[in-house]
């Protein structure tokens, strides 16, 4: 919810359907995969979703750096998205690790 109530909006509209489209599907594709995971028949294809999820949580990762490379954040929002992204980061690496024992 952060990309898109804090972030996005920050951007220009000639990024409309360039890196706000891409930041967007990639922050929405993480609870999307861990989601579709739960409804597997067994750990191993959960796993592979989780593992998918965090795929995509390294692709806002690096929205979120070019963004501020770009000067579309400043360094204080991309320091905040970057906490929030380590938060997600964290808590998919604890939880492939529990499914995976």
């Amino acid at each position: 919810m952060h990309i898109y109530k804090e972030i996005v909006v920050l951007f220009p509209q000639e990024e409309k359907f360039g890196l706000v489209s891409q930041i967007k599907r990639a922050a929405y594709s993480i609870p999307l995969n861990i989601v579709e995971g739960c409804g597997r028949s067994s750990d191993k294809d959960f796993a592979h979703f989780l593992d998918m999820a965090f795929g995509s949580v390294h692709e806002v990762e690096y929205c979120a750096l070019l963004s501020r490379d770009l000067n579309y954040i400043t360094d204080e929002q991309y320091n905040h998205l970057f906490r929030k992204i380590n938060d997600v980061k964290a808590m998919l690496i604890n939880l492939i690790k529990t499914i995976r024992k």
